[in-house]
């Protein structure tokens, strides 16, 4: 049996290919994942274990706890520690460091990196061991900066050049004194590193004679438990954590795999969903070999082969074809590994040099995935033949599955698509978040459900297409039987393009109806002409509001200022906000009282006002950092949303009480609205700084939005990857029905059907089976992306639900393209067939 099941897999290449085609698709996707992710971590953790060289202890502060009226704070590293931790017995040195962002502007003055990774701190001395300089000499007084090697040769810049740069709003332009080089990750993933002399490090980033951390040196001898107990011993407990540089070696690797994990999950969906579609492919390509052969099968059985054995045949026929898969998959999967890794060079971001890793967990996970699908994709169609009678098989009884059969696989489907349409029909009507597991589960069943009842529903959808089909005349009537000869073997073709064309229709869905919400929401909540805020998140200095209420056109503005304080044992963050000119630049539903801010009159977001009890009228009593107490009074409550929300406090009010103040952002309207002049105003009024995004409405739903076009984009690339597996799966059930019906394809011709209707035929029926997998595919993507609407719309009431009908027809016309692609070899194929010979053909 396994020589007969070995030469059955040599006899036949060319019937095989496209079910190799199909598996190694899929493998190369998770060996190219997995060589892709495992080669960046490798060599981020490489890059940043060196970081920690010059680190045998780091001294950092606990955040305290708030309790009753006092806001929570972190501890201060003062210079007395540091002297402390240089003294302790065991300790070669101590460096004190600060760290904060620093924006930086290339020479056409763009933002360098991306703006978390473009980082600022401090220069020790005049010889930094942590950063070996490979030009010029330490920085000395504010006027003086170090940039990273990296940084300089993306640059350009060098010593002796001046920079512009920003810390926090304002801009300034240190000259360039030195270059240096450093094994920080983000600098080796496309950032920047830009150092002070400490002195003016602590001064910007606010932390005037204190640091972030300070870094002990070990002498020589001393282990770093050894060190590290040693400092726990001198310094006071209460104040700060002391950690090994092991353990923060180690705590960064972990952040690292972490970070890509997310990265390779999403890959890794890609080529799940390949698999996925490539299943149904192998279990159609192995039913249709089965379904040949058996009378082969049925003569081995009548000569003493068992049930077993004829399963088994098969199965080492699936495996031969697994192993073949899954090495070629593996060996493109490398390439592809690679060439992403170049992909991301050429695309801008840089990743530190290393080896390509392919480990032994890859090739394993590679092999695996291709045997295993293969094996499990082609056991059913094994055990059914073996289950087929030797005398029933020879006279062909078995060819039609039996009514008891049929009416038990649509019974299963009707129950499993009722069960996953109810849990999605009732995650609809749960709250945010509540909703996404059920909702997730009750897809999942309705897709398999759908899947199920595919061979049901071909039937009456493939028979709307017989008035069109009928224009074709005895082509397009044949094709039309064709596609519903076999409803099994046309169910697992559509499915495969079915399920690419839900998920892609369902986000497209979502997102088009999220982006109207977004575009809803700004437009009724915001009135200001422009929104200023830093391009990395962090907070504005006052400077900035300061700046632009000089600008010309301004009519109003006001900045959005934090302040954290403790209400009733809880924290709450107050917005402090200019209480004359907030009105003209929000447009907020009021829900009670009146929108009024000034003096100790407050307004409230609906969600906290209900969560502490409050109605216009009520009054709190606020406690602030400086452990001031003040009695507020809600003027009014209004309808928050995703962009204004909390209690909004006029900034004279509040001001006093802040040690250091910042702005969230600053809300600006001007005389002529949003334009190209007034946002040049405006740039010009801020020194054109590159660490400052100046934003209108549709800047700000555009940027929100961002997330889910980028999904979207990730997933047309997934859709891409479906259509090619759809179409090898086309092409293989197509060119094995013409196999399968060539003595029928020879009367045809003989009885005068010419080459051209063969050709006709075929690609009608192709044509067919894509468009019914099509509708499929859309019809239960609007139903996937309405029940998320609705789902998302407990916590966005903008939501609105959009059916993009134009990228919907596109998707409908892409599935008419992959049927007439597939035709076109088994289409030349059939018509070239020997008329005599076919008539003769088994």
């Amino acid at each position: 049996m396994f020589r007969t099941a070995l030469r059955n897999v040599f006899a036949h290449k060319a019937r095989l290919l496209m079910t190799v085609l199909a598996v190694m698709l899929g493998v190369a996707f998770v060996s190219g994942t997995l060589v892709f992710t495992n080669t960046i971590s490798d060599a981020l953790q490489n890059s940043s274990a060196k970081g920690f060289d010059q680190v045998d202890v780091a001294v950092t502060t606990e955040y305290q706890e708030a309790e009753g009226d006092k806001v929570g704070e972190v501890p201060e590293l003062t210079e007395a520690l540091l002297d402390d931790s240089a003294k302790v017995p065991g300790a070669a040195s101590a460096i004190g460091v600060v760290t904060g962002f620093t924006a930086v502007a290339d020479k056409d003055g763009d933002l360098i990196g991306d703006g978390w990774s473009t980082q600022g701190g401090n220069y020790w001395g005049a010889k930094d061991p942590r950063y070996p300089l490979t030009d010029g000499r330490a920085p000395k007084g504010a006027g003086e900066i170090l940039i990273d090697a990296k940084t300089a040769e993306r640059t350009g810049y060098g010593v002796g050049d001046t920079v512009r740069m920003s810390v926090d709003g304002p801009v300034i332009t240190p000259k360039v004194v030195g270059v240096f080089t450093t094994d920080d990750g983000n600098v080796a993933a496309g950032g920047s590193l830009t150092l002070f002399d400490t002195a003016t490090a602590q001064k910007l980033f606010g932390k005037a004679g204190t640091y972030d951390e300070i870094d002990v040196k070990a002498k020589a001898g001393v282990t770093q438990a050894a060190l590290k107990a040693e400092l726990d011993k001198a310094l006071p407990k209460d104040l700060v954590e002391t950690t090994t540089g092991k353990e923060l070696a180690d705590d960064q690797a972990e952040m690292i795999a972490s970070s890509m994990s997310g990265m390779k999950q999403g890959l890794l969906v890609f080529a799940g969903i390949a698999l996925f579609v490539g299943t149904f492919i192998i279990a159609n390509t192995f039913t249709m070999l089965v379904a040949q052969r058996t009378k082969e099968l049925a003569l081995m059985r009548a000569v003493g082969a068992s049930r077993r054995q004829v399963t088994r045949s098969v199965l080492i026929e699936a495996f031969v074809v697994g192993v073949v898969a899954a090495v070629t998959g593996l060996l493109a999967g490398i390439g592809i590994g690679a060439g992403m890794r170049t992909l991301m060079g050429s695309m801008g971001a840089v990743v530190p040099d290393g080896p390509l890793v392919v480990s032994p967990g890859t090739i394993g996970a590679a092999l695996a995935v291709g045997v295993l699908v293969t094996m499990l994709a082609a056991w059913l169609p094994g055990r059914r033949a073996a289950k087929i009678p030797p005398v029933a098989a020879m006279s062909s009884v078995h060819a039609k599955a039996t009514t008891k059969s049929l009416v038990l696989r649509n019974t299963l489907g009707a129950l499993v698509s009722a069960a996953g349409v109810a849990v999605v029909l009732a995650a609809t009507t749960m709250e945010g978040s509540d909703g996404q597991a059920p909702m997730g589960m009750g897809a999942v069943l309705l897709i398999i459900g759908v899947f199920i009842l595919t061979p049901l529903l071909s039937r009456p959808l493939i028979a709307a297409a017989a008035p069109v089909l009928r224009v074709f005349g005895v082509s397009g009537k044949l094709a039309r039987q064709n596609s519903v000869r076999n409803p099994r073997r046309t169910a697992a073709t559509a499915s495969a393009l079915m399920i690419g064309l839900t998920l892609i229709t369902g986000m497209t869905v979502m997102a088009g109806s999220l982006q109207k919400s977004i575009d809803k929401m700004a437009s009724a909540s915001i009135e200001a002409d422009y929104v200023v805020s830093m391009a990395n998140g962090n907070y504005l200095s006052p400077d900035v509001a300061e700046k632009l209420g000089k600008a010309d056109g301004i009519t109003a503005i006001s900045p959005l200022r934090n302040a954290e304080s403790r209400i009733g044992g809880e924290t709450e963050y107050l917005t402090g906000v200019n209480g004359s000119t907030i009105g003209e630049l929000t447009d907020l539903k009021v829900e009670q009282g009146a929108f009024r801010v000034g003096g100790t009159d407050v307004v409230v977001d609906a969600d906290t006002a209900k969560e502490h009890g409050w109605k216009a009228g009520s009054a709190f009593t606020a406690a602030y950092e400086d452990g001031e107490k003040q009695k507020l009074e809600v003027a009014g409550v209004y309808e928050g949303n995703e962009m204004i929300r909390g209690i909004m406090v006029d900034l004279p009010t509040v001001t006093p009480h802040l040690s250091d103040p910042v702005d969230m952002q600053v809300m600006v309207k001007m005389s002529d609205g949003a334009s190209s002049a007034s946002k040049d105003s405006l740039t010009q009024a801020l020194d054109t700084n590159p660490a400052i995004k100046i934003q209108d409405k549709k800047d700000i739903s555009n940027e929100i939005a961002k997330m889910f076009t980028l999904m979207l984009k990730m997933l047309y690339g997934l859709l891409a990857m479906s259509v090619i597996v759809a179409v090898l799966g086309v092409i293989n059930t197509l060119a094995m029905s013409v196999f399968e019906r060539s003595q029928e394809i020879g009367m045809l011709r003989a009885i005068g059907l010419d080459r051209k209707g063969i050709k006709r035929m075929v690609r009608l029926e192709s044509l067919v089976i894509s468009l019914f997998g099509g509708v499929l595919g859309i019809g239960l993507g609007v139903f996937f992306g309405w029940a998320a609407g609705e789902l998302m719309g407990t916590t966005m009431p903008t939501y609105e639900l959009v059916l993009p009908w134009g990228r919907m027809g596109v998707f409908l016309l892409l599935a008419a393209a992959v049927g007439v692609l597939a035709a076109l070899w088994p289409a030349r194929r059939a018509a070239r067939l020997n008329m005599l010979q076919a008539i003769k053909a088994e």
